[in-house]
């Protein structure tokens, strides 16, 4: 992620917020204290958002490392609804997704703003940090522009009762928006949706039969041809393989 600096009236807040939904490792923790003074002084959030994010600053602080670093990657790293990549949520796994990423990219960097080595422009710390370069207006409507997706991110942790959800929260109020959020659809982790089939278990992971189980047969009655008929077996169309 980018460095700290100077501070304009949601800088230091927008900071702290992407540094909050950052990898919880000893380091980011060691500044918790500090992050929640930032908060205080910038009084960019009202005090009962300020009062939520501090129930997960407390609970990042008391709590078992260990279980909490384990906690963070089975919210964020194991289900779309909660990634934190944003075009996760917008284009999933289609083909638009690779020219928005390097379009972000090169709105970073003409911002002067280089990413760390492995980081991908559409993770939402590093797109905070850098709206947080810019303007009071235009980072707000920067934000306005991700509400839809800040809401469905909301309603996601709030269903799974996390703390992480002042987060979200609070970057609604500091985009002007009300917080909505949106019920998100039932859906397999991302392991699970990834997993390949098992060999010769069926054209798919699902709804196949297994070797030597009964499988529906689906007759279909060939029109009259003055050639004696013969058995056909069902030839792929070739475009249905191509990605569009």
């Amino acid at each position: 992620m980018f460095a700290l600096n100077s501070a304009r009236p949601m800088t230091k807040s927008l900071r702290v917020l992407a540094a909050l939904l950052g990898y919880p490792d000893a380091l980011m923790r060691s500044y918790l204290a500090e992050m929640s003074e930032l908060l205080r002084e910038e009084r960019a959030l009202s005090p009962a958002r300020r009062a939520e994010i501090g129930v997960l600053i407390d609970t990042l602080q008391r709590g078992d490392p260990l279980q909490i670093e384990a906690s963070y990657v089975e919210l964020f790293d194991r289900g779309r609804a909660t990634s934190l990549h944003l075009f996760e949520h917008v284009h999933g796994d289609s083909r638009e997704r690779g020219p928005a990423m390097i379009d972000l990219g090169q709105t970073y960097a003409k911002a002067g703003l280089i990413l760390a080595e492995g980081e991908l422009p559409d993770y939402l710390p590093a797109v905070l940090e850098f709206v947080s370069t810019q303007p009071p207006g235009e980072a707000m409507a920067f934000l306005g522009e991700m509400a839809h997706i800040l809401n469905a991110l909301f309603g996601a942790l709030q269903q799974r009762n996390s703390a992480y959800a002042s987060v979200l929260g609070a970057l609604l109020e500091l985009a002007g928006e009300q917080t909505q959020p949106t019920a998100p659809a039932a859906e397999e982790s991302l392991d699970e949706s990834w997993a390949e089939p098992p060999v010769f278990g069926g054209c798919s992971a699902k709804g196949q039969s297994q070797p030597g189980q009964a499988q529906a047969i689906h007759l279909v009655q060939l029109p009259q041809s003055p050639r004696p008929a013969r058995t056909v077996g069902a030839q792929a169309n070739p475009q249905l393989g191509v990605v569009a």
